[in-house]
C-alpha cells in the first residue's frame, strides 16, 4: 500500500458559542500587524452581529464565486503584505483562504458560516473553472492555523446547505470503505480514519433529521451540534487522517461529471455527491444499500436520481456524466472502473429503479 501522510487537523479548533468574541486577543498573542479577510457578500452579513471589532489594520476583499486560480491569483496579490489571513464563508471561500495563505506563506483563519462540507477542516482546495466545471483539488503541505466555530452563526445558515452537508459527509464512509477493503493490513492512521468514517454514516443517520428541524426552529440543540461538528470535524479527518485512503473514490468522479452537465450548476456540491454515492453503489453491485438509503434520502430531501436535478436531457446527462467522470486521474480508478459504459449502466440501472 502507499505510504499516508496524515494531517489530522487544524492546529486550534474551537466551536462553542462567542467564540469569534475571543479573536481579537488570540491575534494579539501572535502579534500579528495586518489581517486580510476574504469573505462572501451574503456571507459577511452573516457574520457581521458575531465578529468582533479587531485591534489591527484589516483589509476586506469579497470574492468573486468560485474558488479558481485566476481568484487566488487575484486575492493574494491584493492582500500582499498582510501577516494574517482570515476567512469567512462557505466551502469556496475557505478553499480561497487556505490557497491564498499558501500562496502568501501566512497563517491562516478560517469561520465557517455554513455546515455543508468539511472544508473548513482539510488542508486542501477544489478548485473550479469561472463556469462552475470541476478541474483539481490541492493539498496543502501546512494544515490551518486556526477553525473558529459560532453554533449560532451555523444553525442561522439556509438549510439546504445544512442537508447538502449531510449528504457529502455520507460520502465518507462510503468511498472510505471501498478504498480500503481489499488492504491486508491497515495502519492505525487508516484505521482512525474508518472509525471517523463510520462515525460519520452513523451520527448523519441517527440526528441528520433532528438536525434540520433545529435549522428551521435556529436552534442549537445538541443533535444539531453532533451533526455540525461531524460534517466539520469528523469529515475532515477521514481524509487527514486516512490520506488517499480518505479522501475520495467513485461519488467525486460523479460530483465532477455532473458538474459537466450545465443544468446541475445551482445544484450544492453535496447534493451531486450524494447521487454519486447511490452510483458507486451500483458500480459495486451494492442495490441493497440503495434500497435502505433511499427512504432517509427522500426525507432529507437529496437526489434520489437523475429526475431529482430537473434535467430535460437525461441521456445526455449520463453520457457527459460519465465520460468526465472516467477523465485520467478520477478517483473513481480506484475502484477498477475503467470504462464510461460502467457508469453509464449503473447510472441507468438506478434511473430505472
Amino acid at each position: 500500500m502507499k505510504n499516508v501522510t496524515v494531517q489530522g487537523a487544524p492546529a486550534i479548533y474551537k466551536a462553542e458559542p462567542g467564540i469569534l468574541r475571543d479573536l481579537p486577543e488570540m491575534l494579539e498573542n501572535q502579534a500579528f500587524s495586518k489581517a486580510g479577510i476574504i469573505h462572501g457578500e451574503q456571507s459577511w452579513k452573516a457574520a457581521q452581529p458575531y465578529f468582533p471589532k479587531l485591534t489591527m489594520p484589516v483589509q476586506l476583499e469579497a470574492y468573486a464565486g468560485e474558488c479558481s486560480h485566476k481568484e487566488v491569483m487575484r486575492l493574494s496579490e491584493a492582500l500582499r503584505g498582510c501577516d494574517v489571513l482570515i476567512s469567512i464563508g462557505g466551502g469556496k471561500v475557505l478553499d480561497l483562504g487556505k490557497a491564498c495563505a499558501d500562496q502568501l506563506d501566512i497563517p491562516a483563519v478560517l469561520i465557517p458560516t455554513l455546515a455543508s462540507n468539511c472544508a473548513p477542516w482539510t488542508p486542501l482546495s477544489v478548485f473550479y473553472d469561472d463556469e462552475g466545471n470541476f478541474e483539481e483539488y490541492i493539498i496543502y503541505p501546512r494544515s490551518t492555523w486556526m477553525l473558529l466555530v459560532e453554533p449560532d452563526l451555523l444553525v442561522r445558515a439556509p438549510e439546504p446547505y445544512l442537508r447538502a452537508g449531510i449528504g457529502d459527509t455520507l460520502a465518507k464512509w462510503y468511498e472510505a470503505d471501498v478504498l480500503t477493503r481489499s488492504l491486508a493490513s491497515k495502519p492505525i492512521s487508516v484505521d482512525i480514519a474508518l472509525h471517523a468514517a463510520r462515525l460519520c454514516r452513523d451520527v448523519l443517520i441517527q440526528d441528520g433529521r433532528e438536525a434540520v428541524e433545529a435549522v428551521r426552529q435556529q436552534a442549537v440543540i445538541p443533535a444539531f451540534m453532533r451533526v455540525a461538528e461531524t460534517i466539520i470535524m469528523a469529515g475532515g479527518m477521514v481524509g487527514g487522517y486516512g490520506d488517499s485512503y480518505g479522501r475520495i473514490a467513485g461519488a467525486h468522479s460523479i460530483h465532477n461529471g455532473l458538474t459537466k452537465v450545465p443544468e446541475t450548476h445551482h445544484f450544492l456540491h453535496g447534493e451531486k455527491v450524494a447521487y454519486g454515492i447511490l452510483v458507486q453503489l451500483a458500480l459495486e453491485g451494492r442495490f441493497d444499500e440503495i434500497e435502505a438509503l433511499t427512504p432517509y434520502y427522500q426525507e432529507m430531501d437529496l437526489p434520489v436520481t437523475l429526475d431529482d436535478f430537473n434535467l430535460t436531457n437525461k441521456a445526455e446527462a449520463i453520457s457527459i456524466t460519465a465520460e468526465h467522470a472516467l477523465k485520467p486521474g478520477e478517483s473513481i480508478r480506484l475502484m477498477n472502473v475503467m470504462d464510461a459504459a460502467q457508469v453509464e449502466e449503473a447510472m441507468t440501472k438506478i434511473e430505472n429503479g
